[in-house]
This record gives structure tokens, sequence and C-alpha cells, in this order.
């Protein structure tokens, strides 16, 4: 086993370090008593000669009936301290692993795929338990076993004992020569059931694209290609360790049979005593076990091998997000909003040819609302993530309040913005549940205090059960633009200084839309961007930046702008046309 691996296996174990060093203890305990008894059922049987009393048998049965007691309670003891640690590394790596996951940006987790991110969750920490459990256990147990029964045997008859493990070299080679192989089975039939799992995540979530264009058949048709590759893997693995155990099984009883045939020969001879011989078998039989499960052992080892190499590597990897290692203090929000200035903001997006925003330059005051358009692909939902750090921001590029937002606490920067985007996400709770998210302890009458201002209060008077009701997953049950209203509701509920909404408002229709922006401006307490291909509502702003490709390339007032010629003029015009398409 290679050095990083053991430190591996080492580190998960050391916070056990007490409970695996009892059960330990306790292991070895039991592997005394084991090599004991048969030394006891040798002196008994060469004990019975004429003048041997019942008495003393009895007393010899007794002792050896409660050392074998105590021995299967320690057993006992051990296999609970060992797989104890086990289990408590096992949650304890779960709740490792979902911390973790909570500390990564929004881009990796959807680029990583949530089907494979769920495997190593679960499947793979479930291996590493058994490693930790079983197969510690199992290892250590036959390395007692071996180092504590070989001297007895040899020290009753040498030659004997010799001749019976002659074979147990065979059983080992046996064991080295499959183990790489059912390594790298086991790592492919893992990698084929967490591509399984990305393909049902991934139709559960589109199962709506999937019918509306009719490809049932063929997501059943990836589905069996994925199953039928996972079940050649499975198929492959089981039928090398189908033909490892019991060649490791008769290999064993081998042995049994050499060391019965060649101790009647030493009886008959009188160089040994029959209790000498059945201690022998004893020993013989008390190997045969662990050598046999010793291939079992070896394939859940090896399992949890590349478990745990797939379970740190996930945890090796470093969010591109992170606190500043000098992080600056947040101050006390102004009550009139934030001010958020960008200077030379840049973003680039991994293996783009071009910047997603390209030098970006502006200011927005306290108090202002401010609307951002352009066209699809210039860069404004770019701008939104940037404005959260959802994304990766360089330093000296934006800044709330004075302070660049690489300096900000992520809690603290998160506390002063709200964002709100197109397709705001809702758990599978209620409607008053999923308006609370950000503050679980508001209570019913700010719930719909804030439903009433994100023109919500009117829907939820027609749900049979009111803020009750459930949403179900993805908020399935509510309408787009009922969605996008909880979305926006539950960040008015954060009265954060910066509301961010992008494209918030694209499933509301244009009144309630205007209503909404009309509610905004009426409140001073807040910040306004208002990212949206929405153009009337937009005009209703108190300032419009015009991106194009990245680039800001216009900003003024809506009348200042349209007697401008240029990007935004073209975007209104091309409204009104369409506007007036759809009115004929």
């Amino acid at each position: 086993m290679a050095p990083l691996q053991l430190a591996l296996i080492a580190r998960q174990l050391r916070p056990q370090r007490r409970e695996l060093a009892l059960g330990m203890a306790a292991l070895l305990v039991v592997n005394i008593l084991g090599t004991t008894l048969p030394l006891l059922v040798q002196r008994t049987i060469n004990a019975l000669k004429p003048g041997f009393s019942l008495a003393d048998l009895m007393h010899q049965a007794l002792l050896i009936a409660a050392l074998a007691t105590v021995m299967g309670l320690v057993r006992l003891a051990s296999r609970v301290l060992v797989f104890g640690a086990g289990r408590h590394v096992e949650v304890s790596l779960r709740q490792r692993i979902f911390d973790h996951l909570l500390r990564q940006e929004p881009g990796w987790v959807q680029q990583a795929g949530s089907g494979d991110v769920i495997s190593r969750s679960t499947s793979d920490v479930e291996n590493v338990r058994r490693l930790l459990g079983f197969a510690v256990l199992s290892l250590s147990n036959t390395a007692m076993a071996y180092a504590l029964t070989l001297p007895a045997m040899l020290a009753i008859e040498p030659g004997l004992s010799l001749a019976a493990i002659l074979l147990y070299p065979l059983m080992l080679l046996l064991v080295g020569l499959s183990g790489g192989r059912m390594m790298r089975q086991q790592r492919r039939l893992q990698q084929d059931l967490a591509a399984m799992s990305d393909l049902v995540q991934e139709d559960l979530s589109g199962i709506g694209a999937i019918k509306i264009y009719g490809q049932e058949g063929s997501e059943r048709a990836a589905f069996a290609d994925l199953s039928r590759r996972y079940r050649e893997a499975a198929i492959t693995l089981a039928r090398t360790r189908s033909t490892l155990f019991p060649l490791l099984e008769g290999i064993s009883s081998l042995s049994v049979l050499v060391l019965i045939a060649l101790g009647c020969s030493r009886l008959e001879a009188g160089s040994l005593s029959l209790g000498g011989l059945i201690a022998l078998i004893l020993y013989v039989e008390r190997l045969v076990f662990p050598t046999a499960l010793l291939g079992f052992t070896l394939s859940t080892f090896q399992t949890g091998q590349v478990s745990l190499e797939r379970v740190e590597e996930l945890l090796r990897r470093r969010p591109q997000i992170e606190d500043s290692p000098q992080p600056h203090a947040a101050g006390v929000p102004s009550p009139a909003g934030a001010r958020l200035e960008a200077r030379g903001l840049q973003i680039r997006y991994t293996d783009a040819r071009e910047p997603a925003l390209d030098g970006l330059s502006f200011t927005i005051e306290p108090g202002e609302l401010v609307a951002v358009v352009g066209p699809v692909g210039c860069g404004k939902t770019t701008l939104a993530r940037a404005l959260g750090r959802l994304l990766p921001v360089h330093q000296g590029q934006l800044f709330l309040d004075g302070v660049d937002v690489t300096r900000l606490r992520l809690a603290d920067l998160r506390r002063q913005l709200a964002l709100v985007p197109q397709e705001g996400f809702l758990f599978t709770a209620s409607l008053g549940d999923n308006l609370r998210f950000g503050a679980p302890e508001t209570d019913l009458a700010t719930v719909a205090a804030v439903a009433e201002r994100a023109q919500l209060a009117g829907d939820v008077a027609g749900f049979p059960d009111g803020y009750g009701t459930l949403v179900g997953e993805r908020g399935i049950t509510l309408s787009g633009g009922q969605r996008q209203r909880t979305a926006l509701g539950r960040a008015l509920l954060m009265e954060a200084p910066l509301l961010v909404l992008d494209d918030a408002l694209a499933s509301v229709d244009n009144r309630t839309a205007a209503a909404i922006l009309q509610d905004l401006r009426r409140r001073s307490r807040q910040t306004v961007v208002f990212i949206s291909h929405q153009l009337s509502a937009a005009a209703a702003c108190d300032r419009v930046l015009v991106l194009e490709r990245g680039r800001l390339v216009q900003q003024g007032h809506h009348d200042e702008l349209l007697g401008q010629p240029g990007p935004y003029r073209r975007l209104w015009d091309r409204e009104q046309a369409a506007s007036q398409l759809q009115a004929v």
C-alpha cells in the first residue's frame, strides 16, 4: 500500500484513536485466549490416562468453557469498539463533505455533476466506513492470529506445522495477484455508478423538457446503456471474487488434510501425542477462517482505498471564492442604501476567448434605482453574480460602500446584498417557509407584508392553505411569475442595503412589474440594481446602464438615451415593434 494511502487511513482514524486502541487491545486478548484454549485441550486429552478422575475432567472442561465464554465477550467488545470507530468516522466524514460543499462556488457544483458528488458523499463514504471498521479489524485479527498461533504450533511439532501451512503462501500469492485487478474493477464500478446517478438527477430536473420534446425513448436508451456498463463492471468484479474465494477456501482445507495424513503416521511412531495432533488441528482451523477471509478483506480494503481517494479528492478541492486572510470589518449599513462602484471590472470564464465583462466602470449612489440592460449574452447575469461574489472577482475592481468586496467576509457581504436570480430556487416546503428562508424566525405578519410588496398576497389568498401551501419540488405547483415573486419576497424580507434583481420579473406581467418597481422607488433604504430585458420597466428607473459584449457603452436616463443614436434606442425600437406585432 502506498505511504500516502496509509497516511490517509491514519488521519481518518486519529480522532477515534482511543476507541481503536481499546478495540485492538480487546482483539489481542481474544487471540491470546484463542491460542491458549488448544493448549488446554492438548493437556486435557494427554491427561486422559488410568487414574484421571471425572472431577478433574469436569474441572478442565469448565475452565475451557469459561475461557471460551470470556473470549466471546471480549471479541464482541472488540467488534463494537472497532466498528463503532468506523461509524464515528463515517458520520464525521459525511458532515465534513456537506460543510465542504456549502463552501464551494455555485459554478463548480453545477459543473461537477450532482450525481458524482452524491455518489462520493454516500456510497464512497459507506465504503470508507467498511475499510476503517471491518477491514481494519479483519487484517489486525489475521496478523495477531498468525503471530501468536505459529509459534505455538512450532512448539508442538515444527515439521508437521510447517507442512500444514506450506500451502498458505500460495493463498497469499493468489490474493496479491488479484488485488490490483479488483481495485481497478472496483474503481470502474464506482465511476459507472456515479454516471448513472448523474443521469437520474439530470433527467428528474429536466423531466418537463424530456416530455415536451418526446425524448423519453432516448433517455431510456441512455440509462439502459449506463446500466449495461454498470452490470458488466459488477459481473467482472463478481467473477474475480467468485474465482478467488473458493480457491482460497480449497487451499486452506487441503492444509487440514495434509496435517491429518502426516499426523496419523506421527501418532503411530509415537513422536506426537493425540493431544498434540488435536491442538494442531485446532490451530490450523483457527488460521483457516482469517486466511480464507483475507480475499474478502482485501476486496473491502481495496474498495475502501478507492473510495477514500475519491472522498479526499473532493475534500482537497479548494473553493475559488474564500474570505480574505485579512478581512475588513463591515461598517454599519447606511439608512439610504449601499453605494456600489466598479473600477475596470473584468470577468473571464474558463476557456472563454473573450471576457464576459470587459473593463466595466460605474458608480451607483445610495438609494438609486438603476437598470442594467443589453442584448442576450452581453454580461448582465455575470454582473449580478459578480456583485454577490458567486464567481471570482479580482481585487480592486468592485467596491461596496467604499470597501473592496474581496476584503469583506462573504457572510458580511451577503448580509448587505440580496440577489434575486431569474430562476429563483424554491425548496420543497410551505410558501411561508420559502419566503422566510433567509430569516426562519420571522413571524407570519412580516411574511405577509413582504408578500404584499412582492405583489404575491392576492395569489396567496386564492391558495387553499394560504402561506402553509406546499410549493412542491423547485416550486413546481406555482407558476413562473409566482415563483419569481416568491423569490423577490424572500429577498425583500432581508432588508439588505443593496438589492439586485437579475431579470427577476421576466415572468411577471408589465403592470405587476411596474407596481413592484414603484414600491421599490418609494423605499429609499435600498439601492436597487434592476437587470432586465424589459425596457418599458427600465424606463421607470433613475438611470440606465447599457451593456454590449461585456462593455458599458451607454448610461443615462431613459429619455436621454432615447435621444441618442445607439444600442439603447435600437433595443427600444425593437421592443416597441414586438409589442405592436403582439397587439395585432
